[in-house]
Parts: structure tokens; C-alpha cells; sequence
């Protein structure tokens, strides 16, 4: 349970949310585990299906405080909300900007930089901890490289050249990847980013990993009222949740990567739980992709403090906080969307 910037978001599929005069009753098990004054919310996210009571549903409602429930992996299943609704207000603006390049701009280089500065983080880490068990010389070279990519965001003029610098820095980043893989080298071996399909081991882990990464994103997007649809980077295309997939780039390196790695290093996965099928391509099977769920569970409720918020979140929170905060930028709250720079 923890309040962040007027919204109340509570955790653990076990408490449930009741009404108690003009404030919200944290419970579980008929416990009052907290007390929260509705004047000082703009909405409540609930994980899990314990729920919330009517009374409570209807305060919502009437205040115009959106009330969004999600399932305990993090699926958005439905909100409550009354008669207007300033998700629209939201949207459109954020329609209006993704028709505008020159208004994309901004947005599209704020992913992309949080997206070089966390993987080269990555990097780095690797380089300070295990610096005798690795390339040193290659890490720091894609390290330089990573830093030069992020220097030159500030003068591309379209969001063609910021694709083509993203493509660059992608390269040099997957091309030391296989460096921060210390055990099980093997069976995890990684020569390069394969998406569709992944062709080996450390592919099928990623794509996995990313799946679930871009359905929290996605989450966290609609929970705040913006269109996951309608991105300012990736084009759109239907069925493709663009937005979702340009904040994904922020988040991709210190969230999904250093997770699968962790997942190798710590032999939490092993090559009996791959498929190989006989066109080639790799899958999990269903033991090791249970195992790997309830990892990433665990994973998220682990503590952190936001490097722009300033206070301490779980991990699972972060695409939530970053989703909040893209909001604000586009109701022009804040003065640019800050990117999450993880150290």
C-alpha cells in the first residue's frame, strides 16, 4: 500500500477497500491496515480481486476519482469512474500530439534517453562487479559508444534520426551482452537480438520477459487514462500498442535484461526447461515459465528509490510512476517528460 502524487495504490491481493465517511478504510481480514482522505486522491489502483464495496465505488464516482482494478500480474480489468470523465480531455491532447512529429519529438528522445542511459548502466554495473571475469575493454568501448549515441539525441531533428541512433547504440549494447553472462555459458550463449522467432535460449528468455514487461506498461498507461494505442515513436498500426512499446524502451535494460541475466547467473533457469522445435525455434516450457512468473512477482516487490520522484517504490510501481508522470507532461503539468534513470 503506498500513496504516490494523489494516487493510492494498494499492492496485495488480500486487502480489501471500503468506505468509511469521507475516507477510503484499507482492510484485510477486517483489520484496518490504513485510512486515506478522499479530498486527496485523484485515484485509487487496486491488484487483485479481493475489491472494493459499493458505498466506496460510488464515493469514487461522485468525486470523480477514478478507481481502476487490475489483476495481481498486473492486468488491467476494469475502473470505475463518474459521469466526467477527464480521461477524455487526456486523450485527446495526446491524439493531437502524436499527429505532430515536432511534438513527438520530445517524447521519442526522452524514451530514448532513458532507454541508452539505463543500458549503459547496465554496463557499467557489470564492469564494477565482476571486472575481472570479463571483456573489460569491450564493456567500456560499448560504454563510450552508449555515451557518444546519448550525446547526439539532443541534435537529431526527426524521429527518423533518433530511430537510426537507437539502431546504433542497440547494436553496440547487444553486441557485449553475452559478457554479462557469467554461468551456464553453454547452453546461454547469446550472439545477438533475434525477435521473431527467438532461436535460442537467451532470445526466448528475453522475448518472454519483454511480453510481460510491455503488458505492465500497458497497464499502468490505462490505469492512468492515456490510449496505450497512440505512441509518439513506434508508428501506429492496429493492434500495436505503441505507446506502451515507446515507454518499454526506458525500461528494457534495468527491469527485463538485468532480470533475465539474473535469472542465468543465479541458475534460476536451465536449458532442460527450453523447447528446441524442429524449424529451429526455442520455447519455455510450462514448468520453467511458472517458475520464471512467479520470479518476476517477486522481483517487482522489491524496493527501489525513483531516481526523479525521490521516494522509495517497488519495482513493480515503476512503470506506474513513469506512467504518471508522461501524463502530467502531456496535460503540460510539467515542463518535459522525465525519463526513468536508473543508477
Amino acid at each position: 500500500m503506498r500513496k504516490l502524487n494523489n494516487t493510492l495504490f494498494v499492492t496485495s491481493p488480500d486487502r480489501y477497500l471500503a468506505l468509511e465517511g469521507e475516507t477510503v478504510l484499507v482492510l484485510e481480514k477486517d483489520q484496518k491496515l490504513g485510512q486515506f482522505p478522499l479530498h486527496n486522491l485523484e485515484s485509487i489502483v487496486t491488484f487483485g480481486y479481493t475489491g472494493a464495496s459499493p458505498a466506496l465505488m460510488a464515493a469514487c464516482a461522485q468525486r470523480n476519482i477514478a478507481l481502476t482494478f487490475l489483476s495481481t500480474h498486473g492486468r488491467y480489468l476494469a475502473s470505475v469512474h463518474g459521469e466526467t470523465k477527464g480521461n477524455v480531455l487526456l486523450r485527446k491532447q495526446q491524439y493531437r500530439l502524436s499527429d505532430c512529429e515536432k511534438d513527438c519529438l520530445p517524447y521519442a528522445r526522452a524514451f530514448l534517453l532513458g532507454k541508452l542511459f539505463n543500458g549503459r548502466w547496465v554496463i557499467e554495473r557489470t564492469l564494477r562487479d565482476h571486472a575481472i571475469r570479463v571483456d573489460a575493454a569491450a564493456l567500456k568501448a560499448a560504454s563510450g559508444r552508449l555515451w557518444d549515441s546519448i550525446h547526439a539525441l539532443d541534435a537529431a531533428e526527426s524521429i527518423d534520426t533518433l530511430r537510426g541512433i537507437e539502431g546504433e547504440a542497440a547494436t553496440r549494447y547487444f553486441g557485449v551482452f553475452d559478457q554479462m553472462i557469467l554461468q551456464q555459458k553453454d547452453a546461454f550463449s547469446f550472439q545477438g537480438r533475434m525477435k521473431r522467432p527467438p532461436t535460442d535460449n537467451v532470445n526466448a528468455l528475453l522475448s518472454f520477459v519483454y511480453v510481460l514487461l510491455t503488458r505492465d506498461v500497458e497497464a499502468a498507461l490505462e490505469t492512468v487514462g492515456l490510449d496505450p494505442y497512440v505512441g509518439f515513436m513506434h508508428a501506429d498500426r492496429p493492434g500495436r500498442a505503441s505507446l506502451a512499446m515507446d515507454m518499454v524502451e526506458e525500461l528494457r535494460a534495468p527491469i527485463a535484461d538485468r532480470f533475465v541475466i539474473g535469472l542465468i547467473n543465479r541458475r534460476q533457469v536451465t536449458d532442460s526447461g527450453m523447447i528446441r522445435t524442429e524449424s529451429g525455434v526455442v520455447r519455455i516450457d510450462d514448468v520453467m515459465r511458472k517458475e520464471i512468473l512467479a520470479a518476476w512477482q517477486q522481483r517487482k516487490q522489491e524496493l527501489l528509490t525513483h531516481p526523479y520522484l525521490g521516494e522509495k517504490l517497488e519495482w513493480g510501481l515503476i512503470p506506474y510512476a513513469q506512467a504518471l508522470l508522461l501524463s502530467r507532461a502531456i496535460r503540460g503539468d510539467l515542463d518535459g517528460y522525465p525519463p526513468f534513470l536508473w543508477k
